[in-house]
Parts: structure tokens; sequence; C-alpha cells
């Protein structure tokens, strides 16, 4: 944990006041994954889940040479719709169900599991045959006990296709939900809010309400109710009304959030309300009883 954020934590123990916005800040654990990191903010021991939304990775940014990207082998979920978002760069996504989709920055993303998908993540060699960088997130949305099983599927949202608004001259995208007056097209099982806004220094903006919310800083920093605010930190909020941000710096910030679907347990890829589900999945992806990716069949990553 950065020193900047450990006092953040502390201005919060110590002020109850100027922090009663904010019920907890969750710093990152980073995995480094061999020139490329990647910074988990969901699920910790201190917040499992906010609203759906039970996993919130960024990956990157990572600068690659020619020659070399990102290759990760067909491997399997249940039980949840992934997301995911591309800040730059581009992944070649592949599955079970057919899909084949370069994803872009600005492009949304769903890949819903359901009762069990696989999928693959790499780059098509037009990419890699030059430098290049990726940069993005990556999420997963816990379904609604009555959608765990349901058909898996793939939908891609262009990014001309994202509503965006602009509030007081904040420039604001609403990925899945409805903020704004905006509504986004994105499928979604349960109630869920899934925004992005990019602040100029000094420019501020409330945020909507939701039953959960929390609000991650991607780049520079927030300055919310007399707490700071630092790059790569996740502020989870209290259901209060009236919420206001403002940006220290030019800051890209993430909200997420919705109402609550219930406990889920979460092991490797697989998340379920059911321990025998996960149980289950794990069995049948060794057996083999999962559907290949189309046309990426020969590789697989072992439980």
């Amino acid at each position: 944990m950065s020193n900047t954020l450990k006092y953040a934590e502390q201005q919060c123990d110590a002020i109850e006041a100027p922090c009663s916005a904010i019920q907890k800040i969750l710093s990152p654990r980073v995995a480094d994954l061999g020139g490329f990191s990647v910074r988990r903010l969901l699920p910790t021991a201190k917040q499992r889940m906010v609203g759906p939304w039970i996993f919130f990775d960024e990956m990157g940014p990572a600068d690659f040479p020619a020659g070399e990207g990102i290759n990760v082998r067909p491997h399997p979920h249940i039980g949840i719709a992934t997301v995911t978002y591309l800040f730059e760069g581009e992944i070649l996504h592949r599955d079970s169900v057919g899909s084949y989709q370069p994803i872009r920055p600005g492009d949304i993303n769903l890949m819903v599991a359901g009762r069990g998908i696989a999928h693959s993540e790499r780059e098509r060699l037009e990419v890699t045959a030059t430098d290049h960088r990726l940069h993005g997130l990556q999420l997963w949305l816990a379904l609604p006990e009555e959608h765990e099983e349901t058909d898996p599927a793939f939908h891609h949202y262009p990014g001309d296709d994202i509503p965006a608004t602009d509030i007081n001259g904040v420039p604001v995208r609403v990925m899945i939900g409805t903020a704004y007056g905006e509504t986004s097209p994105v499928r979604s099982f349960s109630e869920t809010l899934y925004l992005e806004a990019t602040l100029k220094v000094g420019q501020t903006l409330e945020l909507p309400d939701a039953p959960e919310r929390a609000v991650y800083v991607a780049s520079g920093s927030l300055k919310a109710h007399g707490l700071e605010l630092p790059t790569h930190s996740m502020a989870v909020l209290a259901p209060e009304p009236g919420v206001r941000i403002t940006a220290m710096e030019d800051t890209r910030i993430a909200l997420i959030g919705g109402a609550p679907v219930g406990r889920r347990f979460i092991e490797w890829n697989f998340v379920s309300s059911s321990k025998e589900r996960i149980e289950q999945a794990k069995d049948d992806w060794r057996a083999g009883r999962f559907a290949k990716v189309v046309g990426d069949e020969a590789e697989y990553i072992p439980y």
C-alpha cells in the first residue's frame, strides 16, 4: 500500500464527519504476470462485492514489443457475466458459443457465462506484429440466482452505441444501467450501474445514486468530502445521496454499483450461490465436459 493511500485511510479513521460518505478505501493487490501487471480491487477480505460486481481488475498499462502480447489460453466460467473495457490496445475474444470479436477501446463486451462457457483472450497477428500497448478493465457481474444457469452468450456493443452526456462540462459515458437521464443498451440481469467520467483539474461531479456504489480512480486523483483519493484507489461509498468528487488533477474514474444479489462463493473462475455447483464445474472442466473454444481448441488452462 502506498504512503498516500495509508494517509487517506488514516484521514477517514481520524476525521469521521468529512468521510461520512466513504465507508472504506480499497488498495489494489498487484500481480506481475511477466511484463504485465494486474491490479485487483475486488474481491478482497475488506469488500467481497459492490452491488452485483464481484471482480474488478485493472490490466496494464503494459507496453509489448513486436512478437509479444496477451496470450490467455481457453478457460471456463459459470454464474457470472464478464465485462471487458479497454482504454488502449486490442484483445481478440473467442469463446465456446462461436464468438470471434476483436475488443477495442470504447466498446463494451459482455460475456454471459451462465451454466458454463469457455473463452480465450489473445491478440491478432496484425497487433503483435508491431510494438503495442494494452490497458483496460475486466469486471465480473454475479448473476442473480434465477439467471445463474442461463444459456451462455456473448454481446458486443460498439463504442458509438454507448450513451454519452456532459454534466457541467464533465464527459460521462453510461456503460451499464441508467444515470444522468441516459440508459445503456447493454444487457443487465439485475439493478446494475457502470459508468466512466473524465474530469479536468478542479472539476466537480455529483455521483448518481445506487443501493451500493464504489468509485475507482483509474488515473489522476480526487477529493471526496474532504478525503483525498489517489490513483488506483477504490472508495466504497455510503448509500446517501449527493456524493461529490472533485479532481485534484486530470482524472479518469469508473463508478460501479447496483443492488446486491446475495452471497456468492468464488473459486478460481467459478462463481455460484452454491458450493456444490462450483464442485460440479470443477469436475466438468477436469473431465473436458465444457464445450471447446471455437477456433482455439488445441490448448486450455488446467484447473
